[in-house]
């Protein structure tokens, strides 16, 4: 790490050309010999990438990033903040400390914490912000964070782990063996130093697959961003044996839509009707967690088909994730899609249909973007309909 990156001259140099063409930018002469030029334009990358993710550490003075993936595989702050919200106690360690994003939120919630990185550069950036953040009650080990857990004979209230995947030759099916650390492989050991584990994983991992994979899972939480799931969190206690919690956290900019549900706990069958007034789109977190009946009968909705995962009612209801009213629902024919679609623009979802929305678009002539939203499904007796509908939410 070259802490001349924060000589005033080079921060000020670095601020001023946020936002602009690395590109360009590589091409022009070094201003500053005593870095070198690659790594004053990775601080500018990398910054100009943390100022919608980080803001705290952009607003930062004298902050050195690591490279702009680094940056970009971190978690978000608002999803750190939220992580935060789960952990309490005296002490925490995480494993897989990387950025350090998460340490610094869990050091607002929990009074000690220990931040592992076998990266050593990267632990002393780590360092070195912490120190700028003011975040004195963090420590940090430049080691494998298997020898700090088995050295230091502490009993902690939670122990952190982001396991990454040593390679991506599996394509986008991916098991915890197959990360590091491999917890399931580590679990035992973990639960000698904790009752109170936390993991974080990438939100492509397969739920039933982790489930099969783990034990004394307490609860699952989906956590969602602007309605893009961003990771999947999972809290493990010691011993415990009863019903999984499945948690979805969708983040919005006004308001954080929650919905929780108990896996395995659907006592009834939801009921199912043909469009009625309105529609909803569960948001992303739902619809990764596969609570399809559970958020229908919470709700009092009607299930438009069993694998649509479109709900409908008369009346308006509060509800997590998109609602619209319906102007016009027709059979998927040709005479209505020219009479009320071709040629048009109309923003378009597929829920439960044969054709992709890039087909329709071509076949159909149908423009992106405007007022009109249009789903393309099946209904409860399985004929491809349209719905023409104005988006309420």
């Amino acid at each position: 790490m070259n802490f001349d990156l924060i000589n005033p001259e080079i921060q000020e140099f670095i601020n001023l050309n946020i936002g602009e063409n690395i590109s360009k930018l590589a091409l022009q002469k070094n201003p500053f010999p005593i870095v070198e030029w690659v790594s004053i334009l990775n601080q500018i990358s990398a910054k100009t990438k943390a100022k919608d993710k980080l803001p705290t550490w952009f607003a930062t003075q004298n902050i050195i990033y690591p490279s702009k993936i680094s940056v970009e595989q971190t978690s978000s702050e608002k999803t750190a903040i939220y992580k935060a919200s789960i952990v309490s106690g005296e002490n925490l360690i995480d494993l897989t400390g990387g950025f350090g994003v998460d340490d610094y939120f869990f050091s607002l919630k929990v009074k000690n914490i220990i931040h592992c990185e076998i990266n050593i550069e990267l632990s002393n950036i780590v360092k070195h912000n912490f120190k700028q953040l003011s975040a004195n009650n963090i420590t940090c080990y430049a080691e494998d964070s298997f020898e700090t857990l088995s050295n230091l004979k502490t009993k902690w209230d939670w122990i952190y782990i982001d396991p990454s995947r040593r390679n991506d030759t599996k394509g986008k099916v991916f098991m915890l063996k197959d990360c590091l650390p491999n917890v399931p492989e580590n679990l035992d050991f973990y639960f000698k130093k904790t009752n109170s584990i936390l993991i974080k994983t990438a939100p492509i991992l397969d739920i039933s697959a982790g489930i099969t994979e783990l034990k004394h899972i307490k609860s699952i939480h989906l956590v969602a961003v602007e309605n893009e799931v961003k990771e999947l969190l999972w809290e493990l206690r010691k011993d415990y044996t009863e019903t999984i919690t499945i948690k979805t956290i969708n983040i919005a900019k006004e308001k954080k839509e929650v919905f929780d549900f108990k896996i395995n706990k659907v006592t009834k069958t939801p009921s199912y009707s043909l469009p009625q007034r309105f529609i909803y789109e569960p948001n992303s977190a739902i619809m990764k967690s596969g609570g399809f009946d559970e958020v229908a009968l919470f709700y009092d909705l009607n299930k438009l088909h069993k694998h649509s995962h479109l709900y409908t009612s008369d009346e308006h209801m509060t509800f997590p994730g998109r609602i619209f009213e319906i102007e016009k629902s027709f059979l998927y024919h040709k005479n209505e899609m020219k009479l009320y679609l071709e040629n048009k623009k109309a923003n378009i979802t597929t829920r439960n249909f044969p054709e992709s929305v890039e087909n329709i678009r071509k076949k159909w002539k149908i423009k992106e973007g405007g007022n009109l939203y249009c789903f393309f499904t099946t209904d409860v007796n399985n004929n491809k309909i349209v719905l023409i509908c104005t988006k309420i939410k």
